[in-house]
């Protein structure tokens, strides 16, 4: 089994979404890793960062992640886990500073290059999109058309739906943050070569905002495992946890 005294994880999420937006996820990573150091940084523009002007891309929007978590004084290497955009900005993390980074779980990201805007976003869902990121002002309808397009199994919608409405009231994120936050996921390209840190990906077949088909590629093209949850939606981690959590075990398991 692979040391997990020492780990430290930093999880990282996707557009408009906060650290909070975790959920219950947290608790079970540490239940998995009962010793590990989790970390769970907000980018900016979102949660407690809610005022602060979002970077138009990807490098500026990682910049800023390890500022605020000081990573100069983490105990490194570190392991990620991004969930679509959040994995871009692990990959870019990967890319940029590979000694700091044991190794980074992906899920249900893509990336320019790779796969046409179609795929990146399905076209069936931008309208309900556009109007929870920009023109619902009603919170509960808002978050409630997010968690539809997001979610496919988790049991607890009124109370989620609830909490995520508090969210957004305590830390509204706005209009012009999450455009340079779709921006900067839009725009970003894939590295050149593949990444040296170990990299598992994660999908859900049921994801109806990102194709699977991008996490395939992209296992395709770094010639990397993927492990796909049959009927997951794009939150994996808010519809099964559990089962992420087992798959990061595998994965750190073939590494020992």
């Amino acid at each position: 089994m692979h040391n997990t005294d020492s780990m430290t994880w930093i999880l990282l999420r996707g557009l408009s979404r906060e650290h909070r937006h975790w959920e219950n996820f947290p608790q079970i990573l540490q239940s998995t890793f009962p010793a590990a150091r989790i970390i769970l940084p907000d980018l900016p523009g979102s949660g407690v960062h809610h005022l602060k002007r979002c970077p138009a891309n990807i490098r500026n929007i990682l910049e800023f992640v390890r500022a605020d978590i000081a990573i100069s004084r983490l105990s490194k290497p570190v392991y990620l886990l991004g969930l679509s955009m959040g994995a871009m900005v692990a990959v870019e993390w990967i890319r940029q500073y590979p000694q700091e980074c044991a190794g980074a779980v992906l899920m249900n990201t893509s990336v320019k290059g790779l796969n046409p805007f179609y795929q990146r976003l399905q076209p069936g869902n931008y309208g309900s999109l556009l109007k929870s990121l920009f023109f619902k002002k009603n919170a509960r309808t808002r978050e409630e058309i997010i968690f539809d397009l997001t979610c496919n199994l988790n049991p607890d919608h009124d109370s989620v739906i609830r909490n995520w409405v508090n969210y957004a009231r305590e830390y509204p994120v706005s209009r012009t943050n999450t455009l340079r936050q779709l921006t900067a996921a839009s725009l970003y390209k894939i590295p050149a070569s593949k990444p040296g840190s170990p990299l598992l990906l994660l999908n859900g077949l049921g994801d109806r905002l990102v194709s699977p088909r991008c996490s395939e590629t992209l296992a395709q093209h770094w010639n990397l495992s993927l492990q796909s949850h049959a009927t997951a939606g794009h939150d994996l981690t808010l519809d099964d946890g559990t089962w992420v959590c087992m798959k990061i075990t595998e994965w750190l398991q073939k590494q020992s």
